[in-house]
């Protein structure tokens, strides 16, 4: 049994388990829900095992007598353990009481929400900062206090960053040799389409339908193109095109299985950026994932930079990537930081940001470059963005691929991808 690797999310259950009574940890299969959760639980119930499920719903009174904290894992196999839990709380809202682990939301939805008794906390694949052996340097929350120290120094090259697109976040999976790898993630895609959009009560009539679907939203990542774009090209010389109800519930589906994370659009208060896009940017819940769907390996994609991808700005696949790895990161460091991330563009496509962290009003804008080097233009949105906003703006990046993080004489930040961190 290989040892635990401390998550992010460790941190946070840390410091909020013994305040609340219940935390959902929701999230794709094979993030490691299960070993993060049971590492803190004293009693663990399975409930994709039917012995298990039984037992609760035969005695929901375990939940009250069984030492806590209580995991229930896979809780959407039984729905109405969520009510459980719920009722459980309402009885007694001492900290620590229970977690819930679910991979998919549930077919039939519980009877009450939960809200205000069960907390939900997004758990995402390995974030950069959890695959590098040396230590962050620079906190995306010290960036939001303004007491960033823009420093350290990575030997990270563009090669590992590739490295990291392909091996995924997924603990189980990254670790293995590249044919094994390559099998494990055509196995979780297969069983995504047909396994568990069944379950998911989808009826799958046309697998490689979806699976031609999966793969031009794919190659659409980090864009923001249109999902008829989207269809067009995952049905070219397809006289017979699915509806759009269709691929409405293909987008459905694979959100209730947490395999779509998008980058909401941001829409700031109080200040006049002009007309606004409100198109999401396009993500898979790992690059790897979209890197396998277009058959993209390691050595593929260091001779890719001209491969065409979906989306009106036509970037490369290996940039498009980075910037999903960059973001699957800066998702986990937004959490950590009780921030909220989206992106910018103007409808003109005039001016746009890669990502807009946002805490309590204040902004850290990231630009996203699959470079070493930043030159002036490299920095043009991210300076115009500041002359707006002022003093809300706490810090702008440029994420790279560099060997050094540093502050350039214009005030902008410089950061390696592998130096960044909560």
């Amino acid at each position: 049994m290989t040892e635990y690797a401390r998550r992010i999310v460790d941190d946070e259950l840390d410091e909020l388990l013994p305040s609340l009574a219940a935390i959902s940890l929701d999230g794709p299969k094979g993030v490691g829900k299960t070993a993060t959760g049971s590492r803190r639980a004293a009693t663990v119930l399975s409930l994709d095992q039917r012995e298990t499920a039984d037992r609760l719903t035969a005695d929901p009174g375990l939940l009250s007598r069984a030492p806590a904290p209580i995991l229930l894992d896979e809780w959407q196999r039984l729905p109405e353990s969520w009510d459980l839990v719920r009722r459980e709380v309402d009885r007694d809202r001492t900290g620590g009481r229970f977690l819930l682990a679910g991979s998919a939301a549930p077919v039939h939805a519980p009877t009450h929400s939960g809200a205000g008794r069960i907390v939900s906390m997004r758990m995402r694949p390995l974030s950069v900062a959890e695959r590098a052996s040396d230590p962050a340097t620079v906190s995306l929350a010290s960036l939001f206090d303004g007491d960033a120290v823009i420093d350290g120094s990575t030997e990270w090259s563009l090669r590992d960053y590739i490295r990291e697109i392909v091996a995924s976040g997924f603990p189980g999976i990254r670790d293995l040799p590249g044919r094994a790898r390559r099998l494990a993630l055509d196995g979780y895609l297969t069983r995504i389409v047909e396994r568990d959009m069944v379950e998911q009560g989808y009826r799958v009539r046309a697998p490689a339908s979806i699976r031609a679907w999966l793969r031009a939203f794919a190659m659409a990542t980090s864009s923001t193109a249109k999902y008829t774009t989207i269809l067009d090209a995952a049905t070219v010389g397809d006289a017979d095109k699915p509806t759009k109800p269709t691929t409405i519930a293909y987008r459905a589906v694979l959100s209730q299985l947490w395999l779509l994370d998008p980058v909401e659009a941001w829409h700031p208060f109080d200040v006049d950026l002009g007309r606004i896009s409100k198109a999401p940017k396009h993500h898979l819940a790992d690059p790897a994932l979209a890197a396998r769907l277009m058959e993209l390996d390691e050595d593929s994609l260091l001779d890719v930079r001209e491969h065409a991808m979906i989306g009106p700005q036509h970037g490369a696949a290996l940039g498009r990537l980075f910037e999903g790895l960059a973001t699957l990161s800066m998702q986990t460091y937004a959490q950590a930081a009780e921030a909220r991330l989206s992106h910018f563009r103007d409808q003109a496509g005039t001016h746009e940001v890669d990502l807009i962290a946002e805490r309590q009003g204040r902004v850290v804008a990231i630009e996203v470059k699959l470079s070493a080097s930043v030159e002036a233009k490299d920095v043009k949105h991210l300076t115009w963005l500041r002359e707006r906003l002022g003093t809300r703006l706490a810090d702008a990046v440029v994420v790279t691929t560099g060997p050094a993080a540093y502050r350039r004489p214009d005030g902008i930040a410089v950061v390696p991808l592998a130096l960044l961190g909560p």
